[in-house]
């Protein structure tokens, strides 16, 4: 196939699937093709995506990508039989219209090079006539004699027969007629069974598995957190699982469409199709089933973690407003940060508020000269160890200040990495700490995206997913909000600059140093003067970047260069500049959009719209604002709660199977799906997510594991 019927065939391939039209999907990929990123595309081409979003297009670049994956798939299997001289027209067509790779694999089974099975053996014998005899003619045996071959091995009719049916079943087994169909059937109607292995004892690892020592559930219902509980259990050694239909229906079913007749030969059939059930395609179809039940569990749960990740990012910012950050600590003491408005570090010390009265003493006097030296009037505390019992403390002592209680996801992870230790090399990764959680409440985004977000630790099952695939989810969610709300190209560090559009590490490195050269950019157009930082790159990360002190207005907003003469021109129409006109809504309802639509400049009314909505709010940051969230007083750990009591919560991480609440107690609190909502919920992402505020009550506090079950449900109520 030339290369422009591949790129057409995949052109076809792609539309079909996703039922767009031809134009529009050749679109689409030649600027992905050019090395348009999805954010770019989404923002900044909507008159060719016809509007798509990033949810869209990253699904169009999947199918793309999967598509010529099966195109180079089947080039390879048609050369590989080519070369083997076993490809028939019939073949060839059948596997050029395949539409899975699946099905490709089905068409390819029969011939695919293996290691000396026992029907190769077989044949090798000179038995392949024999079997092609029984299936052919199956109501009477031929003559055995013929196939007895000593210097073979086969010294009896029986043992003839026996190579003749192990053909046989291997033939069954293979068909693309067949394996498609029980592979469908496997789907819908089997179960996954589960029992404890010979290594089940009492321990606490074995006993996390003990609710499926005895379980069996339909493989089309499970869930994804069941699947993975029951993968881990099997990979661990605790269990042992199942994955079949029942052996006497696909028996039967396979025998309706192999035996044709009672005769001697067709009991020969009848056995080997049952062979080839029991020893070839079960165990097979279970090894496909297992595989693709822990895919479709992978993507369920990496797609939880991914929302959960996005609902963090965007967490609304404090913003430029300077603050005491504390890293509590019982023993060693609380670590403090003091940060200005720009998150730069001031001055930082250890204080001991659960200390003496001298030591609390020392505290309070610590933090009020700081305080007021750096005009603080806000606390960042982190919710880990004694985060509950240092934010009584500064309310008691501080009562005019802002306590505010920061999510310390991570923080650690940061003081070790190499981004802490290039910032802060000279300092103590409990210091680090500290800075992080400040820097975390005045700009989460910032702040988040230098760490691996594997470890922030809002999914499920994380460790057992497939990690290339989350690594590549997490980090286009990432890059998705970091391109939503934009970056401040004079004070973004090169974590968060890295995940524009189009930038990357090392043009990253490349733009801070020219800054760090050069002082402060004062246009965008300054970018092209970073050292390979060219044209391509530029379009694609321009209209992310903002400058709030900029010698051009439009650099404060999200508003690409390749339009600014296009808003110049609106400008000129009503005789204004473009000051003038990004300040005045009057001026900006004069605007004809009709005006200014031209079709070869690409420019429609979804660009228009655009433009003028960041006329109206430059720069226009879509996180909201901050609101102060404080638990219940009674509340610091999980000894303090009881049953029945009705607390404020806010939920850290959303599964299948429910979300997770703090409550302030050191240990959050599990609302199962079924206490979500007073209607049925099918997936918790539906009507909840990460850091809502919730209002909670207190079902069962099992001090002995540690475990808390809410309800959201029953705390609403009417009392």
């Amino acid at each position: 196939m030339s290369e422009n019927n591949s790129q057409n065939h995949v052109i076809r391939h792609v539309a079909r699937r996703l039922s767009l039209s031809l134009e529009k999907t050749q679109a689409i990929t030649t600027l992905l093709d050019e090395g348009a990123t999805i954010p770019f595309v989404a923002r900044y081409r909507k008159e060719i995506t016809g509007g798509m979003d990033e949810v869209a297009l990253q699904e169009f670049l999947e199918m793309l990508t999967l598509t010529r994956e099966l195109l180079a798939r089947k080039a390879s299997i048609l050369k590989s039989l080519q070369e083997r001289e076993i490809l028939n027209p019939k073949l060839q067509k059948a596997i050029e219209e395949a539409e899975t790779k699946t099905a490709l694999e089905d068409l390819y089974l029969p011939y695919r090079p293996k290691r000396r099975t026992r029907a190769q053996k077989a044949r090798e014998a000179g038995l392949e006539p024999l079997a092609h005899a029984l299936w052919e003619h199956q109501h009477t045996l031929p003559s055995l004699q013929t196939y007895i071959n000593p210097e073979a091995g086969i010294t009896a009719p029986e043992e003839a027969l026996a190579g003749a049916r192990d053909i046989l079943a291997e033939r069954i087994g293979e068909s693309p007629e067949f394996r498609p169909a029980l592979r469908e059937k496997t789907l819908s109607q089997a179960k996954l069974q589960s029992t404890a292995t010979k290594k089940r004892d009492d321990s606490d690892a074995a006993a996390v598995y003990s609710d499926y020592f005895h379980h069996s559930e339909s493989l089309r219902r499970m869930p994804s957190h069941r699947i993975l509980a029951l993968l881990r259990g099997a990979r661990e050694g605790h269990l042992r699982i199942k994955a079949r239909l029942d052996s006497e229906d696909a028996v039967e079913w396979l025998t309706r469409r192999t035996v044709k007749s009672r005769g001697a030969g067709g009991e020969q059939v009848r056995l080997a199709t049952e062979d080839a059930w029991k020893r070839l395609m079960a165990p097979s179809l279970e090894s496909e089933m297992l595989s693709l039940l822990k895919q479709r569990a992978d993507e369920e749960a990496i797609t939880v973690f991914a929302q959960n990740l996005e609902q963090m990012l965007l967490a609304p910012p404090l913003g430029p407003k300077a603050l005491i950050a504390i890293d509590p600590g019982f023993r060693t003491g609380g670590k403090v940060a003091v940060l200005d408005s720009q998150g730069n570090l001031k001055e930082h010390g250890v204080i001991h508020p659960e200390g003496s009265s001298s030591a609390q003493q020392a505290a309070q006097q610590w933090l009020e000269q700081h305080a007021k030296k750096n005009g603080s009037t806000i606390f960042a505390v982190g919710n880990g160890t004694a985060g509950r019992e240092t934010e009584t403390f500064l309310k008691k002592h501080f009562p005019s200040f802002s306590v505010l209680s920061v999510d310390e996801r991570g923080a650690s992870v940061y003081s070790a990495s190499p981004e802490a230790r290039r910032e802060f090399g000279d300092l103590d990764l409990t210091i680090r700490g500290a800075i992080s959680i400040g820097r975390r409440l005045q700009d989460p985004l910032a702040e988040l995206v230098k760490i691996d977000p594997a470890s922030i630790g809002v999914g499920q099952y994380q460790h057992d997913v497939d990690a290339k695939a989350l690594e590549k989810a997490l980090s286009s969610t990432v890059e998705s909000a970091v391109n939503k709300v934009g970056v401040e190209l004079n004070t973004a560090s090169p974590a968060l600059l890295s995940r524009v559009s189009g930038v990357g590490p090392k043009l990253a490195e490349a733009i801070v140093n020219y800054r760090n050269t050069h002082g402060p950019y004062t246009h965008r157009a300054q970018l092209l003067k970073v050292p390979r930082l060219g044209a391509k790159a530029y379009e694609q990360c321009a209209g992310f970047l903002r400058i709030a002190q900029s010698s051009h207005p439009l650099d404060a907003s999200a508003v690409h260069p390749e339009r600014y003469a296009l808003v110049e021109r609106m400008a000129n129409d009503l005789q204004s500049d473009v000051h003038e006109l990004m300040s005045s809504p009057q001026l900006q309802a004069q605007v004809q959009l009709q005006n200014y639509v031209d079709e070869k400049a690409g420019v429609g009314f979804p660009t228009l719209k655009d433009i003028m909505a960041e006329l109206a709010k430059p720069g226009r940051d879509p996180r909201g604002e901050l609101e102060e969230f404080h638990f219940d007083e009674r509340i610091h750990n999980i000894e303090d709660l009881v049953e029945g009591m009705i607390l404020p919560g806010m939920v850290t991480n959303v599964t299948a199977f429910g979300a997770f609440v703090d409550v302030g107690a050191h240990r959050d609190g599990l609302v199962h799906i079924s206490e979500l909502a007073n209607q049925y919920v099918s997936v918790p992402s539906d009507v909840i997510s990460v850091r809502d505020v919730v209002k909670v009550k207190v079902l069962d506090v099992d001090l002995r594991r540690g475990r808390v079950a809410l309800s959201i449900r029953q705390a609403n109520e009417p009392s």
